[in-house]
């Protein structure tokens, strides 16, 4: 005896979101504000580590001076690894999920007409 038969109503095969729908929205929204914030953070630690290098070289000897920037110059090369880090991590999750490429820069760099 087939299933529908024994349960008397036929169930209707579960079929994934068309694109446009609104979780296919909230996808590409969510993957746009990742990739925006990940270029974001990524420059912003990129100008910190050219900003302590200058502080470096015009610390003129000071050990003060040269301490700050060797400490900034190694918090801005953590706040890469961090972020690189993330988006790597961020992106395995997502796979393992099930969601797909979530973090495709190319289709957000695409979809935000750049």
């Amino acid at each position: 005896m087939a299933l529908n038969q024994l349960l008397a109503y036929t169930i209707d095969p579960i079929t994934p979101p068309r694109p446009g729908t609104p979780t296919q929205q909230a996808e590409n929204l969510i993957s746009q504000g990742i990739g925006v914030l990940t270029i974001v953070a990524i420059v912003y630690f990129t100008i910190q580590i050219i900003l302590a290098g200058f502080n470096f070289l015009t610390s003129e000897g000071d050990e003060k001076k040269v301490e700050a920037a060797r400490k900034r110059i190694t918090d801005g090369l953590v706040g890469i690894v961090i972020v690189v880090a993330a988006v790597t991590l961020a992106s395995l999750i997502g796979r393992i999920v099930g969601l797909g490429d979530i973090l495709n820069f190319e289709t957000v760099f695409n979809n935000m007409g750049l």
